[in-house]
């Protein structure tokens, strides 16, 4: 069973970026390019973020090549969304949640911050969006007053949760999530408050599908996180496996325990966002540990010197800014 992340599928023009050659930029081959780098990796499940144009190209194109969609789109005016992709003769889903963080904003009372954590405010985080300032991402006018903690938490983010019986004797029940937080380094504590909110929701998740299919079902979660290793948001979500190093004010609760596919492995890639601007590792393929399902083998990256990365993506061979990952696990049978 493999599961690849991919990220940053929108939102290229060439004012976002004018280091890419023009014609890899345009939506008639980037689409095409886009397909085929799915084509090959031939995943049986694929997390997609920054996906537009789900009706009008993802869900045909995907369908065609044996794979059934769950689509989550931004609220607001965002046009993009979060794309989980399936092989429906590998997997059949069984229950499916979908997440909007804007839901934070209800549990918001007058005076009171996004979350309690005042170490998370302000927290030093080198990473910035590969948009660069005139960017849809780091457009200052649509945030409206930042003090608010109703205006900070409504960034218009989402997420999937969705459970699936494997097609194999074993007929294991694994979750498979997909997620898109918050771009902006600056607001690292709305990232935590929609990280926490994600694993809390994951393990409610968790206990329905355990209680409703008597099982204990794996859980995998994907996505672009907007987050460099070590960072606050990263401490957090791996902040339930024990051999972590985790920093003291993240070891408060943490629901349900998570581990690293690549940190696990062989340590974090350097990258998988790569453009002249910001160069860093912000998507990550994380799994809860079982003695069921474990990680056998991940998608290797390019080095930085590499032919078809040098000069920043996306490119004519890359046609995302962010490099996809993935991972192989093992179902192993009771």
């Amino acid at each position: 069973m493999v599961t690849p992340s991919y990220s940053n599928l929108a939102y290229v023009k060439s004012s976002l970026f004018p280091h890419s050659p023009s014609p890899s930029l345009k939506w008639k081959f980037r689409s095409s390019s886009i397909l085929e780098v799915l084509k090959n990796l031939g995943a049986d499940f694929f997390c997609l973020q920054e996906v537009d144009e789900f009706d009008s190209f993802y869900n045909g194109s995907m369908r065609n090549l044996g794979y059934s969609s769950i689509y989550m789109k931004r609220s607001g005016q965002k046009r993009d969304g979060c794309g989980l992709f399936y092989k429906h003769d590998r997997a059949e889903l069984v229950l499916e949640e979908k997440i909007e963080y804007n839901d934070l904003v209800k549990s918001i009372k007058d005076g009171n911050s996004p979350n309690d954590d005042k170490e998370s405010k302000g927290q030093p985080n080198k990473q910035e969006d590969a948009a660069s300032n005139d960017g849809p991402k780091s457009n200052k006018e649509d945030r409206g007053d930042p003090k608010d903690p109703r205006v900070r938490l409504k960034r218009d983010c989402v997420g999937i949760l969705a459970a699936f019986r494997v097609k194999d004797p074993s007929r294991h029940v694994v979750i498979v999530a997909n997620t898109h937080l918050y771009w902006d380094p600056e607001w690292a504590d709305v990232k935590l408050a929609q990280a926490k909110y994600l694993l809390s929701r994951l393990s409610q998740f968790k206990t329905l599908v355990s209680d409703q299919y008597e099982c204990t079902p794996e859980v995998i979660l994907a996505g672009d996180f907007n987050s460099t290793p070590g960072d606050m948001v990263y401490q957090y979500l791996i902040s339930g496996n024990s051999s972590s190093q985790i920093m003291p004010e993240c070891l408060e609760e943490q629901p349900i325990p998570l581990c690293s596919v690549y940190a696990s492995t062989r340590g974090e890639p350097p990258f998988t966002n790569y453009t002249p601007g910001f160069t860093g590792t912000l998507d990550y393929i994380l799994f809860c540990p079982s003695d069921h399902m474990k990680p056998i083998s991940f998608l290797e990256l390019p080095d930085s010197d590499a032919v078809d990365i040098v000069g920043g993506l996306p490119n004519y061979s890359h046609p995302s800014d962010h490099l996809p990952i993935g991972a192989e696990f093992e179902i192993i049978k009771e």
